[in-house]
């Protein structure tokens, strides 16, 4: 019998993930592969080079198809270089990120501009960054890496409602008015789209129930109404002002768990015992570092994270990171024993994961300890203060990171036949509401 992902499931989940988050506090941190500084200064040398090949493509703005996709190809090429010396990848993983993932964000980005083209880079990115998490749970899950209409669904449902449901501006009732309209689309009430917000939301959870009947998959449905059910309590425990870092702890678990169990249903409709809780504890992996990134950000909004009320407080993050470290580990344990999945796949992820929490430390010192954060340095390919610098330079509204995202969604094939057609699924919906 299926597992029910119901709120009592979801609880459940959080108080044995949290029971493993605590058991990672005694530890000390277990190094990575430490490197000396005439290795980083070679991989910063690498990293630099493949740099500047970027720009220069970049710079040349070809005009043709043909021009666009040769250009594209060179970049790869430098990619390929660059994750070899510099991150020290073998072929295999390269391959991954360059003919696995590389393309399945392009694809994605490319339906996404033509179902919405007033879609930001940012969020485009943002649902990239989910799609991604798809991608490498699929072969986990014996699954082919592939992008499907409802990862496509999902993974640009939340640049519209979180974002939205996160906005400083909109006021509490018309976001409780927006969130149960939303909870009843995801229960699979006819609901007439009031905006082009929601219209744009609802044609996205038809793309999931055209790929997944509710009928056959009630596990795709249970996981969104969870995940749901956790933005809701987010929402209203946060903004209350009265939670300590335990409660923070517990909504930052279902928040994060929820939604990448979510992403793991998605791969096939359906999950495992192991799979779930992998999936589970994935998902706070990713939320807490999602938290230690946005530190700084937080703490001008007033947002609450185990993070910011640390640094609130003016007691260094280490021992969080530490802690988050440990925990990364014991994420990738469970990973591990999965029958499925390529032992280079699992090295790709855990590395990603590992640095994720790094470059977070990177980018914001201010926080830690001079001691820890020698320490960690260690253990980065780079030095703190060069991945910094070169940070700043990638990010930004103008920055290269979003010339580099505009040359490879310019570039590519429309792929018509692989999933459905992005064009009129939001203007269906709004001229089915003026009736």
């Amino acid at each position: 019998m299926e597992e029910l992902y119901n709120w009592p499931w979801v609880e459940a989940q959080v108080s044995q993930t949290i029971e493993v988050w605590n058991r990672c506090a005694s530890p000390p941190m277990q190094p990575g592969p430490l490197y000396s500084h005439r290795e980083q200064r070679k991989r910063e040398k690498a990293y630099d080079e493949g740099l500047r090949t970027v720009e220069r493509e970049v710079k040349r703005a070809p005009r043709s198809k043909a021009e666009r996709l040769e250009t594209q190809r060179r970049m790869v090429a430098a990619f390929s270089r660059f994750a070899a010396i510099a991150l020290g990848l073998q072929g295999e993983a390269v391959n991954l990120l360059t003919h696995n993932f590389l393309p399945a964000g392009t694809q994605l980005a490319r339906w996404a501009r033509r179902f919405d083209a007033s879609l930001g880079v940012a969020d485009t990115i943002q649902a990239c960054r989910n799609a991604w998490t798809v991608c490498g749970l699929q072969p986990l899950l014996g699954e082919l890496m592939e992008m499907t209409p409802s990862i496509i669904g999902y993974s640009l449902l939340y640049p519209y409602s979180d974002n939205y449901l996160d906005h400083e501006r909109a006021s509490s009732a018309d976001k409780l008015d927006f969130s149960r309209r939303f909870r009843a689309r995801l229960c699979g009430d006819s609901l007439l789209p009031r905006n082009q917000r929601e219209a744009a939301v609802w044609a996205l959870v038809h793309l999931i129930e055209e790929q997944y009947s509710r009928r056959d998959y009630p596990q795709v449905f249970d996981s969104l109404l969870a995940i749901h059910q956790a933005q809701e309590e987010s929402i209203a425990q946060l903004k209350s002002g009265a939670c300590d870092d335990a409660e923070v702890l517990r909504i930052s678990c279902a928040k994060g768990g929820a939604s990448v169990l979510a992403d793991a249903c998605l791969c096939r409709g359906w999950l495992r015992e192991d799979e779930s809780r992998l999936a589970f504890e994935w998902g706070v992996l990713l939320q807490l570092g999602d938290d230690l990134q946005d530190v700084r950000e937080d703490l001008r909004r007033g947002s609450k994270t185990l993070f910011t009320h640390a640094a609130a407080e003016r007691v260094p993050l280490d021992g969080l990171v530490t802690q988050l470290l440990n925990f990364s580990d014991q994420v990738a344990e469970r990973m591990d024993r999965l029958p499925n999945g390529t032992p280079a796949l699992k090295h790709l992820l855990r590395m990603s994961w590992r640095s994720l929490i790094v470059m977070a430390v990177a980018n914001a010192q201010e926080f830690f300890s001079s001691t820890f954060l020698a320490e960690l340095e260690r253990s980065s390919p780079f030095r703190f203060n060069f991945q910094r610098a070169r940070n700043e330079r990638l990010m930004g509204r103008k920055g290269l990171n979003t010339v580099i995202f505009d040359a490879f969604v310019e570039a590519g094939d429309e792929d018509h036949d692989a999933l459905p057609s992005p064009v009129g699924r939001m203007e269906s919906c709004l001229v089915l509401s003026a009736y």
